[in-house]
């Protein structure tokens, strides 16, 4: 699973590096962030056919269809082997898919009895693109975009660590996430496979362990 994740950087390096001609929300209030835990406003990048649009949305996906506005189990992460037939996502598998740029995410290896944090990144990558999808929540006037980032099995490098991990998806294939304007399953569905790159991963202080801590410490390599 993914349930904490590293955005550190600031709204126009996103707008720069997604291309982004829309930015629906005002990037002088947003700041690097070293914790994000669920439900988080987060940014997500989507299609339009007006171009890309970066915009923010809750962090644990309700659906469009939910009688509340939230759910009563999480939907932070879809399991990629389930998500186009599950209901819960699988209008959003269609219809609305999206980026959720990252910097790094955490995951918690269990030692005895212990949980110890990890902080996984791509090295050489200041921000990559984990696949998401997301939908609009709205009842009686009020509102709300939601995602959920979608998990595979885990790669070489993070099998020590824990058997899951979000789907990194490389810039070659965003416009096919994205584009929801056409749907082929199958060709969807081989993109949510274990990354084929090389992933960085070091132990981190276990102060990561509250979402009222985010600095830059958290990131910090500590003796495993």
């Amino acid at each position: 699973m993914c349930g904490r994740y590293t955005l550190a950087t600031d709204a126009q390096a996103l707008v720069d590096l997604f291309e982004i001609e829309h930015l629906l929300f005002d990037p002088s209030g947003y700041r690097p962030h070293y914790n994000i835990a669920p439900s988080q406003a987060v940014p997500i990048v989507r299609w339009t056919q007006s171009g890309r649009e970066l915009v923010l949305a809750r962090w644990g996906l309700v659906p469009h269809w939910s009688r509340e506005a939230q759910t009563k189990y999480s939907t932070i992460n879809a399991r990629a082997e389930t998500v186009a037939d599950k209901p819960t996502y699988r209008e959003a598998f269609k219809h609305k898919r999206c980026l959720i740029p990252a910097t790094g995410f955490y995951e918690w290896k269990r030692e005895g009895n212990a949980k110890l944090p990890y902080h996984i990144r791509v090295p050489g990558s200041d921000v990559f693109a984990l696949a998401g999808l997301w939908d609009r929540w709205e009842r009686d006037g009020e509102g709300f975009d939601s995602c959920s980032i979608i998990v595979t099995a885990a790669n070489p490098d993070m099998q020590p660590i824990h058997d899951r991990m979000p789907v990194i998806l490389n810039p070659a294939q965003y416009n096919s996430w994205l584009n929801t304007g056409h749907f082929n399953r199958a060709q969807l569905e081989s993109l949510l496979v274990p990354f084929a790159g090389q992933l960085e991963t070091f132990p981190v202080s276990r102060r990561v362990n509250s979402p009222r801590n985010d600095d830059p410490s958290l990131i910090e390599t500590v003796p495993g």
